[in-house]
């Protein structure tokens, strides 16, 4: 049976699995790699960086969220396992609802596309620009603590 410091670092190891993917996507599609010399995507596919993170983002919470039902539904789960599971399924649904109200929220300030993810120290902004102004960077800085609370300092943001 796992325990529950096991869990959390199973947990805590899924989220990091989340943001390393979305790093190497995002290095990948800096450096060019995977790319024909006519910039487009080799193996056909057409997805952009943030329609393929929405897609793993949805994934990795699914698969989070089952591992966590299955601590619930387990008749050998410890009373405190399936309280500490409860819990994480409604912070894993806290996390991403807050995740997503932040995407639409930035989009509303005017960019085309954007994607956060929402980490235990960090919080990372990932817009679709070119480059931002320093007025673009404090709105969305601002929209981010008034919506998190978080301390500015943790509060990451990248131009895609």
């Amino acid at each position: 049976m796992l325990t529950k410091r096991k869990k959390i670092i199973i947990l805590v190891g899924m989220v990091g699995l989340l943001v390393v993917t979305g790093w190497l996507n995002i290095m990948l599609n800096t450096w060019g790699i995977g790319k024909n010399n006519d910039d487009t995507p080799t193996g056909g596919s057409q997805l952009n960086f943030f329609e393929q993170f929405r897609i793993d983002r949805i994934a990795t919470m699914d698969q989070t969220r089952m591992h966590l039902e299955t601590i619930v539904n387990n008749p050998a789960s410890t009373p405190e396992a399936v309280e500490s599971a409860l819990a994480e399924i409604e912070n894993l649904a806290k996390v991403f609802n807050q995740e997503v109200a932040l995407e639409t929220i930035i989009k509303a300030l005017g960019f085309s596309d954007v994607a956060v993810t929402n980490a235990l120290v960090n919080l990372t902004v990932m817009v679709q620009a070119e480059e931002i102004s320093q007025e673009q960077s404090d709105k969305i800085l601002h929209a981010v603590v008034s919506e998190t609370n978080r301390d500015p300092i943790d509060v990451r943001l990248l131009t895609i």
